[in-house]
Order: structure tokens, then C-alpha cells, then sequence
């Protein structure tokens, strides 16, 4: 089984690490100073106040890699339609993508059983339909991300909480390719449940992106003071709510606690957001992927989102007055 992580980053290279303690055979792409110090000191997994040294497979170019079975893309979505050549050189007929990319992926609607949104398109996250095309929706796999880790200089990842990598057929079968997937996973220490539902799954991390994202982004604010400001916990609210409407339309029965989902956010305490942070190291903010293609859903099925429009304009002025959307 060849495994190739595509972008070798906080996500990438802490899979990338866990994968190469047990010999598997994966091979990490990654570029620039990251790059030079892996190659250089090999690559520097820090995880419970001890540093795991591996000595990966690591090329910075696809050619170098050669077809792979599995592709694990934990890119930032905005960052996927650069990658769609290299993804031609590492795929082979029966490669399979394991899509670790937050926010409503573009094959979202891949065979959904209404016929109202069988193979609808996303298009804030695939604008042109190249990734539909070029990869095509039957070769993934869905992974819902939940450890959290950084790049704390090249070459060294410093692993912060989490070790859970959820995954997930399109359709919820369970075939052999994510039996066999979850158990390499499994092998390597993380866990690697098999959802029959990922779907399902996708919504219950969005729910939380979508919303506490963009309010950060907005008030430079931590979670535990967004979520203990009444009005401004007021507008979380909202947002989740009519994402919900959304999620409840389109055939996804969870149950979702608003409150229970708000108070665990505030329970993390003094967090910046992921988009905080790429705003703070002036980054391209991920606002089509997390609130974006919520909106575009909600017109899709008919779902008034005036919270979330809202707040999207918001957000879309913001980074563009920053540059970074």
C-alpha cells in the first residue's frame, strides 16, 4: 500500500511521521525550508513532552513520488485547484483520495439519493469543475480531521490534541479500501473509525468552522470570550441554527445541541481560530470553503441564511481589505 501525503504540513506531517514509525510505505511532499530541514534532520514529531526523529520519504515534486494508492490531501481548500496536475502524475486508475479539506467538499452532492441534488455542483469550491473532473468524485474518501497541530519551525511538528481521523465512504459502504485504510491508521496509533455517515460528520465540524471562524476573524477575539459575550454568542447561534436547517434539508437527521456545541467551543478558552491565525500571518482566509459554500447550499435548497450572509459580507471585506481573499 503506497501513501503518499500531499503537503507535509501540520496535519500531513504528523500523519507522515506516525506512518513512517511502522514502516509504512509513505512518501511526504513538501516544499521550501520544510522541505530542506526534513531532508536535512529528518522530520520531528514533539507529542506528549516527547520528540519522535523519522526519516521519511520526502521529494518536493510529484514525479519524484510516483503512483500512489492513497492520497491524503489536508490542504486549505482555496489551495486544491493549484495541486490538480501533480494529483495527474501521482494517481493511477484505482488511487483513492482521502479528503481531509475542511468545510463542504465539491463532492458533496456525488449519487446524493434526491434526485433534487444528484451530482449538483459546489461552485464556491470548485468554481470551474476541475476538481470533479480531474479527480472525480468516486475516487474519494472522506476524513473528518480532528487532532490539532503546528509547524513550530521547519521540520518539527508540535502536536497539540487529537489523534482521531474519521473516515467515511461517499455512499457510508463499507468497502475494503477503508477497511484497509483505517487499519494502516490504526496501526500507526491514530484512531480511525469508519463512519456510515460522513456526511453527517462533515456538518457537526462545520457547524463550529462556520460560525466561530468568521466572528474571530472579525473581533480578533479568543473562543471563550466570543462564546461568553451574550449578543455575540447570539449571532453563533444563528448561524448554526440556519446551517442546520440546511444539513436537516438535505437528508442529515443528527441530532445537534446549540448550546452543548457553544459551551464545548468556549470550554477550549483563550483559542485563536484558524482564520484568526491567518489573519494575525497574513494568509488566504478559507471563507469559501467554511461559510461560503453554506450560503450557496442554502440557496440551493431554499433555506433563508440571513446570519450567515451577513456575516459572510463581513468577513469577505476583511480579508479583502487585508489582501488575503
Amino acid at each position: 500500500m503506497k501513501i503518499c501525503i500531499y503537503g507535509a504540513g501540520a496535519i500531513g506531517g504528523y500523519l507522515g511521521a506516525k506512518l513512517t514509525e511502522i514502516g509504512a510505505d509513505v512518501t511526504l511532499i513538501a516544499r521550501g525550508p520544510h522541505y530542506n530541514a526534513i531532508k536535512q534532520d529528518g522530520l520531528r514529531l514533539r507529542k506528549d513532552g516527547k520528540e519522535l526523529i523519522v526519516y521519511p520519504k520526502c521529494v518536493d515534486t510529484a514525479e519524484k513520488a510516483g503512483k500512489q494508492d492513497f492520497i491524503f490531501v489536508t490542504l486549505k481548500a482555496h489551495s486544491v485547484p493549484g495541486c490538480l496536475d501533480a494529483f495527474k502524475v501521482l494517481k493511477k486508475d484505482d488511487t483513492s483520495f482521502v479528503w481531509g479539506v475542511n468545510g463542504i467538499p465539491w463532492w458533496y452532492f456525488y449519487n446524493h439519493p434526491d434526485s433534487n441534488f444528484k451530482n449538483k455542483k459546489v461552485t464556491s469550491v470548485d468554481p470551474d469543475n476541475s476538481q470533479w473532473t480531474d479527480i472525480g468524485p468516486e475516487k474519494i474518501i472522506g476524513c473528518i480531521v480532528n487532532p490539532a497541530s503546528e509547524v513550530i519551525k521547519p521540520g518539527v511538528i508540535q502536536h497539540l490534541e487529537g489523534d482521531k481521523f474519521q473516515l467515511g465512504e461517499i455512499n457510508g459502504e463499507d468497502t475494503d479500501r477503508v477497511k484497509n485504510l483505517s487499519s494502516v491508521l490504526e496501526k500507526a496509533g491514530f484512531q480511525a473509525p469508519i463512519r456510515p455517515n460522513i456526511k453527517g460528520d462533515i456538518w457537526l465540524k462545520l457547524f463550529g468552522n462556520l460560525s466561530f471562524n468568521p466572528i474571530s476573524s472579525l473581533t480578533t477575539s479568543t473562543l471563550v470570550k466570543i462564546c461568553s459575550d451574550e449578543e455575540v454568542r447570539n449571532v453563533v447561534r444563528n448561524m448554526m441554527i440556519e446551517a442546520h436547517s440546511i444539513a436537516k434539508k438535505l437528508g442529515i437527521d443528527k441530532p445537534f445541541d446549540v448550546e452543548r456545541r457553544i459551551d464545548a467551543a468556549k470550554a477550549v478558552g483563550e483559542h485563536k481560530t484558524s482564520m484568526l491565525q491567518d489573519l494575525e500571518r497574513e494568509r488566504p482566509m478559507e471563507i469559501n470553503a467554511l461559510i461560503g459554500s453554506v450560503q450557496e447550499l442554502g440557496r440551493i435548497t431554499s433555506i433563508a441564511t440571513p446570519t450567515i450572509d451577513t456575516v459572510l459580507a463581513l468577513t469577505k471585506l476583511r480579508a479583502k481589505e487585508a489582501k488575503l481573499y
